[in-house]
């Protein structure tokens, strides 16, 4: 599953540079010059993570990591605020702000890509394209596989999601309203009951090897993926 990436950032140069890096890296950069751009983006879609420049042309750019954290929905969503300014009460002021991290320029892409990695490893396990193996079965974001006993499991996109999503939360109770958000995004409107039918699906492409016994219902709380 490739995370979205929300670049909030008024230079076009260092706009394209970050979603050119970005991209190489197998994310999916989008991108916004200004604050109000950057609101209708997270209101469409909510990205895995955002870059947020501090001098933005129509607000700070720790005015709007303050509304993040005081927003029910983008509480959560992690920050890495990008700014020129180094002093060390700039930096205290962009992480009370509700910073993640705090990157200053001129910076190193490279680096910059590597603290997004890290960020989303803390914050947003299920982002993250790294491969997870449980109970023998492996399943890797970037190819799009899943193998378990040597032997490629054939599956949905939508069921990829869901078990990369389930294996990313390992023995947590994820209720339906829970696994629509973090599959099918807080932006789609569907019924939750939508989640049983794609639970099937996962079940059946798991059957051949055995490890649909992990994926357990929960009742009265939702899905959960055992670690063995």
């Amino acid at each position: 599953m490739t995370a979205k990436i929300l670049i909030v950032e008024d230079e076009p140069a260092i706009r394209e540079l970050l979603a050119l890096n970005l991209r190489h890296a197998g994310f999916e950069p989008v991108l916004a010059p200004d604050a109000a751009a950057a609101r209708r983006e997270i209101d469409a879609a909510l990205p895995d993570l955002v870059i947020l420049d501090w001098m933005l042309p129509d607000q700070p750019g720790v005015e709007i990591s303050r509304r993040l954290r005081a927003d029910v929905r983008t509480r959560h969503l992690p920050v890495i605020m990008l700014t020129a300014r180094s002093a060390e009460s700039d930096k205290l002021g962009g992480f009370e702000a509700g910073a993640d991290d705090y990157v200053t320029k001129p910076f190193s892409p490279r680096e910059l890509v590597a603290r997004v990695r890290a960020l989303l490893r803390r914050r947003a396990p299920e982002a993250s394209d790294e491969p997870i193996e449980v109970a023998g079965l492996r399943l890797e974001p970037q190819t799009f596989r899943v193998i378990a006993g040597g032997q490629a499991l054939r599956m949905g996109p939508t069921e990829f999601r869901l078990l990369h999503y389930l294996m990313r939360n390992l023995d947590r109770v994820l209720s339906r309203s829970k696994l629509l958000d973090g599959v099918w995004g807080d932006h789609v409107f569907i019924e939750e009951r939508t989640v049983d039918v794609h639970i099937r699906r996962l079940r059946l492409a798991l059957q051949p090897s055995g490890h649909d016994r992990l994926v357990e219902t929960v009742r009265g709380g939702g899905y959960r993926f055992l670690p063995q």
